[in-house]
């Protein structure tokens, strides 16, 4: 597979300016529609990717994103062609609406780890059509640690390769700023899209737990944020000594979510609210995911009833 620079894709100018309006008559056709909430299998990594859309969807959720890292069940390789068939009729059987594939995934310097990087990311570009159709999920994930100024040329250069590949499948790709990581607030993502031409096929996850405690004001950030959004994942943080632990959405009532919803609502976000459950939850003695997928839900219903925000 050919590596693409970021001049090379940069200079694709023309086919970008095509993209861009027909990215834009899409957001426009879906601003009538409304946003969903949904859950992630991150929290459900005990259940097979069938069973976890069933639990999803009895529980009451509009939408699921499923991760596919390897070593998970909905890995590709793990995805036979009759059970992407399985999946796809599961979900769109039980009316949820496949939002987001949550890959795990760090830019390399190493030209052949990121040469296999490209050829990971093509099995879940072709997982996410397979699984989708014509209404395909985003691809996100994190960029891995060191600091933003030693890092963002890296980001810059290897996420333009990512892109220009999402592009060929027809499948946005999303970066989150993570907690202690090389790229760990909005400010940043947004650096890195629009040195990258602010190409339609590369946006941002938006995740106030890893900016609560540090200065970064949740109404300021979402309203800068949100022209670069595709995505957005919720849970809670709080602090204890100097150190930030992640817990279920709403069950610290230390994010204010009803602020969060109206904002993304009055700013024209209509894409899905995602219920994540941090595997510094998941990974504790004794966690259950049907709970916690119960409780996420009924916390996050409750905010979307009190903010006055209608769901899809």
């Amino acid at each position: 597979m050919p590596v693409l620079t970021r001049r090379s894709f940069l200079a694709s100018g023309a086919a970008s300016v095509l993209v861009l309006s027909g990215w834009r008559r899409a957001v426009a056709k879906e601003s009538s529609s409304r946003m969903t909430l949904g859950f992630s299998t991150y929290g459900m990594k005990s259940l097979k990717t069938e069973a976890a859309i069933e639990t999803i969807s009895e529980i009451g959720y509009d939408a699921v994103e499923l991760t596919v890292w390897p070593g998970w069940d909905c890995a590709p390789d793990n995805v036979s062609a009759e059970r992407r068939r399985t999946i796809r009729q599961l979900i769109s059987g039980k009316s949820l609406k496949l939002t987001s594939l949550m890959e795990h995934l760090y830019p390399s310097p190493d030209d052949a780890e990121h040469a296999a990087g490209l050829q990971r990311l093509e099995k879940v570009y072709q997982l996410a059509r397979d699984l989708a159709g014509e209404q395909r999920p985003v691809v996100q994930t994190v960029l891995g640690g060191g600091t933003w100024d030693e890092q963002k040329g890296l980001f810059r250069d290897r996420v333009g390769d990512w892109i220009s590949l999402g592009q060929k499948h027809g499948i946005v790709t999303c970066i989150k700023p993570h907690r202690g990581g090389g790229m760990s607030q909005p400010s940043e993502a947004i650096w890195l899209i629009q040195q990258l031409d602010n190409s339609p096929w590369l946006r941002m996850v938006y995740d106030y737990s890893h900016y609560a405690y540090r200065g970064i004001d949740l109404v300021e950030s979402v309203r800068a944020a949100l022209p670069y959004t595709a995505h957005v994942a919720v849970k809670d943080a709080v602090e204890q000594d100097g150190k930030v632990r992640f817990e279920l959405p709403g069950t610290a009532g230390t994010i204010d979510f009803v602020t969060l919803l109206k904002e993304l609502d009055a700013g024209g976000y209509r894409g899905d609210i995602s219920c994540e459950v941090s595997g510094m939850v998941s990974g504790k003695p004794g966690y259950e995911p049907l709970p916690a997928a119960k409780t996420c839900y009924r916390n996050m219903a409750a905010a979307f009833q009190s903010a006055g925000v209608a769901r899809a």
